[in-house]
């Protein structure tokens, strides 16, 4: 392979997010990804035998908060602005992955691959939520409580405008950690949503137990 490995396999992946964005994954040859991607077809099968094995790495590689250390987050005392924190990182995260949303909006429903992946990246999301949330708070809250509300918080930054349903631009609450939509929530309503959850996530917790899983 006189192409370097890793040089080759993200022209493969930049190729194919391209393609199937443009055409839809069914319509996409692997001869037209090969071709774009500037790499023998040999050399495409070598890195993915398949063309689903293409999708499920676009998918399981760039779609996600996986990239995101939630340490730097965190300010201690300060649930709220830990929150905004993360969600302006996720959406400065998601803000270079539009076309790949285009994607996994189209293809969700038909491949098993990518809802399997976006499983992942619901569950990714949620843990991601919760060690922020943990990591600000200053009294213990139960596991089940701070779950409700990461679900909670994940659902408010995934909910992408009406507008772009149509356009398949969003990808709506099946896809937890999606920023499309939430990105034109108002600053100031995001502040209220998180001063508002994390109020009632810490309502009668201090001194009473309560919240303990």
């Amino acid at each position: 392979m006189a192409d370097q490995p890793p040089e080759a396999r993200t022209r493969i992946l930049d190729a194919a997010e391209t393609l199937f964005a443009e055409r839809g994954f069914d319509a996409t040859p692997t001869s037209a990804i090969a071709a774009a991607a500037a790499v023998p077809k040999g050399l495409l099968f070598y890195y993915f035998p398949s063309k689903k094995d293409i999708l499920g790495a676009l998918v399981g590689e760039r779609l996600g908060p996986g990239t995101i250390d939630p340490e730097p987050l965190i300010e201690p005392g300060n649930p709220v602005r830990s929150l905004l924190n993360l969600s302006q990182k996720l959406f400065r995260v998601q803000a270079d992955s539009d076309v790949l949303r285009v994607i996994v909006w189209r293809e969700q429903h038909s491949h098993p691959e990518v809802r399997a992946n976006l499983a992942a990246h619901r569950r990714a999301l949620h843990a991601t939520i919760e060690k922020v949330l943990a990591g600000s708070l200053r009294i213990p809250i139960g596991n089940r409580r701070l779950r409700a509300a990461a679900l909670a918080w994940g659902a408010i930054v995934t909910t992408p405008p009406l507008r772009d349903e149509a356009a398949g631009a969003g990808i709506g609450a099946e896809v937890d950690g999606e920023a499309s939509g939430a990105a034109e929530v108002a600053r100031e309503d995001l502040a209220a949503l998180a001063e508002l959850l994390c109020a009632g996530l810490q309502h009668g917790t201090e001194g009473s137990g309560a919240g303990r899983s």
